[in-house]
């Protein structure tokens, strides 16, 4: 059984949790004056001792200041103290942090006064303001709302009963299972569970096991309870599934005569070689006046997905795809995702478009949007694509010969095992993409848009999803072209619908925003980045310097062995995009206007964004904002959860790849410092992990906050963030995918 939390029962003479319960009823008549006999029959306290436990608290808590003492033997909540209603974010020792907009700073919890709080919970505090010099702190005494009630762990089992011991780190308390409540679940597996019942004489909440996911370390157990510690589902229900093997497929001469028929034009697809899931196409042809015709077709989701059906209601409820190492967990299912919505080449398919007239400095002149019908020619890999960019050739070289040409490409996912020709026309649409995009790129650049070409690390998995190797996939020509094409579209039908007559107009639509940067941080990122001999400032004067210095830092940082922490704490200064109805603007792209309409594949904001769309191409009057707003903020909050999913797979398969590695010494760089030891990120393959203080064994280290460095107190070494340093992998835990090195030298630059 756990060693962590137990559960305990209060002598019968007890009083348990007297401070809470005294605060909360005090609080809930916060005008109103008792004394203890009248709180003794507000809280059900009848016994001499439990009236003599009532005195003595009281009068704790007016030495504390939590409560006043009126008059002589009258008590009141302190006049000074004050309740708030905000989110608790607690740490991995089990204290917190009590968050809220009203306050100007967070408010401390220790963890004696969570009174059963747990992470990311709406909850009330009580305020209380500690001796003089010291920080506020607060105590919960309301719990409003569970930010969640299931939980994956890892289950131990007595006669009678188990303990499921989360994988959530800041979940500090085990799950008491009764014997009836186990679901034939056997001692060490690992399970999904909910929290049934929290009773007032257990330190531990009650729970059920709602299923069994399997051995602890075992691939397709960790990789689920993954998914499920954020709420994930990894199978669709049977109704979903029911729903979507019974749509109408069929594309019929009446539907198509409601479109414009772009099918005789050019069209091809370029996405990443695994892609399964083919949001969208582009199209091309040069117009007799010399200009181009530039189509932006996008898989018509909504036309087969309903509002308010089955389908639309499991879609919104998981409102993204989520990407993992080894697998993609759609958001509709794969007769949709992979079938009738995905833009497969030599097939007619149903395209929500937008389609611009284009001059050869890249002005949009004119331009459309609407219901299409589309014919994919052909079907690229980016690496294919890169390849006629690259030599401004027709043929696509074999698989040995591309592997010659891009040696990043491992032979797992190489292109072809055949060279083959392009049709001419496809190769001048995409060369003359590649030129109109570096155009609007350019421009983007000089408007203030932030640019982060990260290198992407991925792994080589074999047929048991077993890592054998690590390659690195940067952003090319071809990336680029897509991506500035669908920022056009994205942008375009943002600024359609938002503005009128270039006035703004009040129409309710989905907008893609990001508001401007943390000044502290970039403040605290140029601090930083000086230690690594970068001198040049981050000019914080407009958005124009701030972007243009902070490129300049991204563009001389790129390649080097420090650039992927640089660019991490470079992304973390800046604030985060969300999905809203009120409109202002994203800044790290530079646009006035910015919607999410080119993914509605893998993205729920995208589906509401065409129905939108839609609605107002029909002359439809705006709706109200209050439902939308609603589900932005849903969707917003699903892909965070999907982002903290995406990269806990990256961690596991990260120390699965490094358990094959133990007895091999590894170059790295200090990517992080803390009171607690050094974070090492190794050079030749980017996994992470901790070189522990106590195990440096050559001094007696410190931290110093200020130096970003621990200091050795006789000789004064510096460990410094940014340092080059030897490693050797100590330890490997698959369950809190956490690594452990050994540091061996630091290394001389």
């Amino acid at each position: 059984m756990s060693n962590r939390k137990k559960i305990f029962k209060k002598k019968d003479d007890e009083v348990k949790d007297l401070t809470k319960l005294i605060l909360k009823s005090l609080t809930q008549s916060p005008n109103s004056n008792f004394n203890y006999r009248q709180l003794a029959s507000k809280l059900e306290i009848s016994d001499a001792k439990g009236r003599n436990q009532l005195i003595q608290k009281l009068e704790a808590l007016k030495i504390q200041k939590k409560i006043e003492e009126v008059s002589r033997g009258k008590f009141k909540i302190a006049a000074k103290s004050k309740y708030y209603i905000g989110t608790l974010d607690v740490t991995s020792n089990g204290n917190a942090y009590f968050i809220c907009d009203e306050l100007e700073h967070d408010i401390y919890i220790p963890a004696r006064n969570l009174n059963r709080g747990l992470d990311k919970d709406t909850v009330k505090i009580y305020v209380y303001s500690r001796k003089h010099n010291s920080k506020d702190e607060g105590d919960v005494v309301e719990i409003i709302k569970r930010a969640k009630t299931e939980f994956v762990g890892v289950l131990q089992l007595n006669k009678n009963f188990g303990f499921v011991v989360p994988d959530d780190f800041k979940m500090y308390a085990d799950i008491f299972i009764p014997k009836n409540k186990l679901k034939d679940a056997e001692d060490g597996v690992k399970v999904l569970v909910t929290i049934t019942d929290w009773p007032d004489n257990s330190k531990n909440p009650f729970g059920e096991v709602l299923e069994i996911l399997g051995i602890p370390g075992d691939h397709n157990t960790e990789i689920h309870s993954i998914l499920l510690e954020y709420g994930l589902p990894y199978k669709f229900p049977e109704n979903v599934e029911s729903e979507a093997q019974y749509l109408p497929l069929e594309i019929t001469e009446d539907e198509i005569r409601k479109r414009r028929d772009v099918r005789q034009v050019t069209t091809f697809t370029i996405d990443p070689k695994d892609a399964k899931d083919f949001d969208d196409a582009l199209s091309f042809e040069v117009l007799k006046n010399g200009n181009f015709q530039i189509g932006i077709h996008i898989a018509d989701v909504s036309h087969y997905v309903k509002n308010n059906t089955i389908l639309d209601v499991e879609a919104y409820k998981r409102a993204t795809s989520v990407y993992l190492v080894d697998r993609v967990v759609p958001m509709l299912p794969e007769i949709l995702s992979n079938g009738v919505c995905s833009l497969r080449p030599n097939e007619e398919k149903l395209t929500f478009s937008a389609i611009f007239e284009i001059d050869k400095k890249a002005h949009v002149i004119n331009e459309w949007f609407g219901r299409t019908i589309i014919y994919s020619d052909k079907r690229f890999a980016y690496e294919e694509a890169q390849e006629l960019i690259e030599n401004n050739t027709s043929v696509i070289p074999s698989k040995l010969e591309i592997e010659k040409l891009n040696c990043s490409i491992p032979d797992e996912i190489s292109i072809t095992n055949e060279a083959y020709i392009v049709q001419p026309e496809i190769v001048s649409a995409i060369l003359k993409l590649n030129e109109l995009a570096k155009i609007l790129r350019k421009k983007r650049l000089k408007d203030g848009a932030i640019t982060f070409d990260r290198v992407e690390v991925k792994f080589i998995l074999d047929e048991e999803s077993e890592p054998t190797g690590v390659y690195f996939k940067e952003s090319k020509d071809a990336n680029k072209l897509i991506e500035e094409f669908m920022l056009l579209a994205n942008r375009r039908v943002a600024q359609f619908i938002g503005t009128a007559n270039g006035i703004p107009s009040k129409n309710t639509f989905i907008y893609r925003v990001h508001d401007e940067p943390d000044l502290d941080k970039l403040m605290a990122l140029q601090a930083i980045v000086k230690k690594f001999g970068y001198t040049n400032k981050i000019d914080t004067k407009n958005k124009q310097t701030t972007s243009a210095t902070l490129n300049k830092l991204l563009e001389d940082v790129h390649g080097k062995g420090e650039a992927n922490m640089i660019e991490t704490l470079a992304v973390r200064s800046m604030s985060k995009a969300e999905y809203t109805t009120q409109n202002i603007g994203h800044y790290g792209l530079s646009f006035d206007y910015y919607s999410h309409f080119t993914s509605p594949i893998r993205r729920y904001p995208d589906v509401m964004t065409h129905r939108l769309l839609q609605h107002y191409l029909d002359g439809g009057k705006s709706p109200k904002a209050e439902e939308f707003e609603d589900k932005c903020k849903h969707t917003t909050d699903r892909e965070i959860l999907a982002s903290k999913a995406e990269r806990d797979s990256i961690k596991y398969m990260q120390v699965k790849y490094m358990e094959k590695h133990k007895d091999q010494e590894f170059e790295g760089v200090i990517s992080g410092v803390t009171e607690w030891g050094i974070y090492v990120e190794i050079i030749e393959n980017k996994c992470e992990g901790m070189c522990r203080i106590r195990e440096i064994k050559d001094d007696y280290y410190l931290y110093d906050e200020k130096q970003y460095a621990l200091v050795g107190q006789v000789t004064k070494n510096l460990y410094q963030l940014g340092d080059h340093v030897l490693i050797k992998v100590k330890h490997t835990d698959l369950e809190r995918k956490h690594l452990d090195f050994t540091l061996l030298e630091k290394i001389e630059k």
